[in-house]
């Protein structure tokens, strides 16, 4: 898990990769600057579209159960403390 405090600076300075797993709605409500989306559902067969160069840090709501589930299917992926919501109310 990652925390807020350490993912805004890594965020602000391009050193990480926000994959934001919520559904289209939740997505186009409002997210994390840079993220890029993929819902939960089709993650497993757009795998490739993430790289290989960047630490991966998956987001979803505040309950976090998407990203954890993201995580597992990402090796060294790590999930946000907190998720878009938590961001956002900072």
């Amino acid at each position: 898990m990652m925390t807020q405090s350490d993912f805004k600076p890594l965020l602000k300075h391009g050193k990480i990769f926000v994959l934001d797993v919520r559904n289209q709605k939740d997505f186009d409500d409002g997210h994390i600057p840079w993220a890029k989306h993929i819902p939960l559902s089709q993650l497993g067969d757009r795998l490739h579209e993430l790289p290989t160069n960047l630490p991966i840090i998956a987001v979803c709501g505040k309950g976090g159960g998407r990203s954890v589930e993201a995580v597992a299917m990402i090796p060294g992926a790590d999930w946000l403390e907190g998720g878009t919501d938590a961001y956002f109310e900072q």
